[in-house]
């Protein structure tokens, strides 16, 4: 394990912070794809290898941002219909009304608060285009929402890859069953996005 976390620790940032960004661009277009899960994984290896905590966290936040941005394009010059269809699935009409509700209710907050709701938070930025939020209300509603939840998913991944070390002697004979769970957590989460992309498919 400790071999394994030493080979992806030495990546160079040229290369992990471009995987970041992907990855962040990706959550937009093709959800549920578990972002989070892979972003935290490779934020724990960053640590390892002594990358700047700011550029993990800036790689990531402008991917999330600007890929947000790009499907919020989309929706205001195309509609929410058929744009939502393809990244919810069979629920889109149901999430977006869910959302459009919330707009009207409680207005430009329930955007940002519908940004931490897993299943709704994709369709968030082509359903603020289609009922034409001005794009730098928009920029700012999502860019602060995404600060938070990336900021979190850094600080918590830096906080515990910097500590591996006495992590890992502390744990003793458990750090290599934890190694092997933190691995089929990520495992887990990928097979999962897996399924529910193939039944969105089927449906």
């Amino acid at each position: 394990m400790d071999s394994v976390l030493a080979t992806l620790a030495a990546l160079p940032s040229g290369l992990l912070y471009p995987i970041f960004f992907a990855v962040a661009v990706i959550e937009n277009l093709l959800p549920p794809f578990p972002a989070d899960v892979v972003f935290a994984f490779g934020a724990f290896i960053a640590a390892q290898g002594r990358h700047h905590i700011a550029w993990v966290f800036l790689s990531a936040w402008t991917g999330n941002v600007g890929g947000a941005l790009f499907v919020y394009y989309l929706g205001r010059r195309y509609g929410a219909e058929r744009l939502d269809r393809q990244l919810a699935g069979s629920k889109a009409s149901e999430r977006e009304a869910r959302i459009r509700g919330m707009f009207a209710r409680y207005g430009l907050p329930a955007l940002f608060l519908a940004r931490f709701i897993p299943g709704v938070r994709s369709v968030v930025p082509p359903a603020a285009g289609a009922l034409k939020v001005p794009v730098l209300t928009t920029a700012a509603i999502i860019g602060s929402a995404s600060a938070i939840w990336y900021g979190v998913i850094t600080f918590v991944a830096f906080r515990v890859g910097n500590d591996w070390t006495r992590l890992r002697d502390s744990l003793g004979g458990f750090s290599r069953t934890f190694g092997v769970a933190a691995v089929g957590v990520l495992l887990l989460g990928l097979v999962a996005w897996a399924f529910l992309r193939r039944r969105q498919g089927s449906a």
